[in-house]
């Protein structure tokens, strides 16, 4: 450092180059000093350590001339370690900026990380005053300049859109066009080759899983694992790294400046529920050490953590400064990032307050109000695991939701469970009996049959059962109500007659998706054939278990997908945006739907109710 630093401003916060220097600016109500770390270019030796001269409010902020992007830094924030109190401070531990535009490096488990002694009987109320500085992920100046070469959201209509959900990492891991050296990257994900099989597809939206930075657990990296998923972010501004062949974020623009120029729409993944900090036992992030009370919804006991996401710790988003972050971090990928939608994980424990769900809670009366948000598509979880936890239908107007009862009636449906004629009915005509009482059409479903969490297509009708043993958790993860079969064979099978059906009943599966009222989502992989192996929660797989396996492809499967995507194309009543009601269409004696027998007989109530 050559120039001392200045008082800079409160805002915006984060780290902002102007050109001429960096503003920094951090939240933390708790705090008795934040200090500003900065490192070498590798990011192993830490330069200066200068203390933000100025506290206006709760944010503590600087400014320093003449820095310039590419600068690597972090924070150590002082104030009292008493847990019991809810204040985990340790300036020990190095902290990302929850609003770092960028990480240097993926994270890796190391005991230093904990702001506790691992091991010492007093557990969490122990102090560790080993130093994590230079194994911590820094975080990395960004100047945000782009040429967008007058990129444009495409704004699909909802009608029109066919969302296809997949993983950055294992989509083109196996890819045989993608070089080695780009293999599950975003460069990798915007090669010509798969942008063409999606277009060629029909997908006119892809969602892609967490891409946000994020942590693993010191249990699955003990045995060889890691968060591959992505669903434990601990930097909601920043990348994976390891999505980054490149290392800058500005590979992530170029892929989706790609898409958009193909007429693909990028969701978002996002997981503002929790981070992976997880609980008391966690590890010493970000949020934990710059202001853990405020943060995160702490219990009763304030040395414990509120759960109802199930992952160990909830994000506080009735904090003022804690639902701004989020709403912060949604402009930056729809502003500066382009994305065109969001689908939030649990998005129920986003609407907590006072520990129930609010349908006016402050969440989503602040992106109703946004002139950015708006814009954007809005896709709901609408479940989590807490006190009145499932609230699907219970989402604002213009929000859709993922539809479970969808994929258990058509799964149980086509495999024959007995009494579900008129749960296919609803469920093919958009799942009026859900959302009508909201005042909302079919286009709030989003219809789907197979997602990342849960079987394959392939494996739905290949398994009777679930297989997670290479989880390392002697098969008790993953949900055991798959409503599957196996046609005759636990797995693969040689027998002609049941490969024969069990193609059959995914083309069922696939053409009902399709016909169905609402927003169609495949899963990637679906039209290849992906097996899993029967594994159905391979959320720790970063493997051949979870990866694309391009040269195994189904061609048929391929072209009968693209077919069915046609057809909807096609006809505009598949893509209605309201109900049926079953009355005279004008002018005509024709009803807007009917429901006929095998025999061509218009349904009476007791074909409703056979068997």
């Amino acid at each position: 450092m050559n120039s001392a630093p200045r008082a800079g401003r409160s805002f915006p916060l984060g780290a902002a180059f102007d050109g001429s220097g960096v503003n920094f600016a951090l939240f933390s109500a708790n705090a008795e000093n934040v200090e500003l770390c900065l490192f070498d270019k590798k990011g192993e030796r830490e330069t200066d350590r200068i203390a933000l001269p100025e506290r206006t409010g709760d944010i503590w902020h600087g400014y320093l001339p003449d820095l310039e992007p590419g600068m690597l830094y972090g924070y150590r924030v002082h104030g009292p370690y008493d847990p019991q109190a809810g204040h985990r401070f340790n300036p020990h531990k190095l902290l990302i900026d929850p609003y770092a535009r960028a990480l240097d490096r993926p994270f890796v488990w190391n005991d230093r990380h904990c702001g506790y002694v691992l091991g010492d009987a007093r557990g969490d109320l122990s102090f560790d005053a080993r130093d994590n500085g230079a194994i911590m992920p820094k975080c990395r100046v960004v100047d945000p300049a782009f040429d967008w070469n007058g990129d444009a959201h495409p704004q699909i209509a909802l009608a029109d859109t066919v969302i296809y959900e997949l993983h950055v990492r294992g989509h083109t891991m196996r890819h045989p066009a993608i070089a080695d050296r780009l293999r599950g990257s975003c460069a990798a994900l915007a090669h010509p080759e798969i942008i063409g099989h999606l277009r060629a597809l029909g997908i006119s939206a892809v969602e892609l899983l967490p891409v946000h930075a994020t942590a693993t657990t010191r249990e699955l990296q003990k045995n060889g694992l890691r968060d591959y998923w992505g669903y434990n972010s601990i930097a909601f501004f920043a990348l994976e790294p390891r999505y980054l062949a490149s290392g800058e974020s500005s590979e992530f623009k170029r892929m989706v400046r790609a898409y958009h120029d193909a007429g693909i729409e990028i969701i978002l993944d996002v997981v503002f529920n929790h981070t992976g900090e997880g609980d008391e036992f966690g590890p010493t992030l970000s949020f934990r050490g710059i202001d853990n009370a405020s943060y995160y919804c702490l219990a009763e006991d304030k040395r414990r953590y509120l759960d109802f996401t199930g992952c160990k710790n909830m994000l506080n988003l009735g904090h003022p400064r804690v639902l701004q972050m989020v709403m912060d971090c949604m402009r930056y990928w729809v502003s500066e990032m382009h994305v065109d939608g969001f689908r939030f994980d649990l998005a129920v424990s986003l609407a907590r307050e006072r520990h129930h769900f609010a349908p006016r809670a402050g969440f989503f009366t602040c992106i109703l109000q946004d002139p950015v948000l708006t814009k954007a598509k809005l896709i709901a979880e609408p479940w989590d695991l807490g006190p009145d936890g499932y609230q699907l239908g219970a989402s604002p107007s213009g929000w859709s939701e993922w539809n479970d009862k969808y994929r258990d009636t058509m799964r149980r449906f086509w495999r024959g469970d007995g009494g579900m004629r008129g749960d296919f009915a609803r469920r093919l005509g958009g799942s009026s009996d859900v959302f009508s009482p909201s005042g909302r059409g079919p286009l709030a479903s989003i219809n789907f049959v197979t997602a990342h969490d849960g079987f394959t297509l392939e494996d739905l009708v290949s398994y009777a059962a679930k297989h997670n043993e290479a989880n390392g958790e002697d098969n008790r993860d993953g949900t055991g109500e798959n409503f599957s079969a196996n046609y005759g064979a636990e797995g693969e099978s040689g027998d002609p007659a049941i490969r024969a059906l069990r193609v059959r009943q995914k083309r069922n599966l696939i053409a009902t998706l399709l016909f169905s009222e609402g927003v169609p989502m495949l899963t990637a992989g679906d039209e290849l054939g992906r097996t899993q192996k029967g594994n159905n929660n391979a959320y720790c797989q970063d493997n051949g278990t979870s990866w694309l396996d391009w040269n195994a492809a189904d061609h048929d499967f391929v072209e009968f997908a693209r077919l069915v995507l046609r057809l909807r194309t096609q006809f505009p009543v598949l893509r209605r945006p309201r109900f049926f009601d079953g009355d005279l269409i004008d002018g005509t004696d024709a009803k807007d739907i009917a429901w006929l027998t095998p025999e061509g007989r218009e349904f009476v109530e007791a074909d409703w109710n056979r068997p």
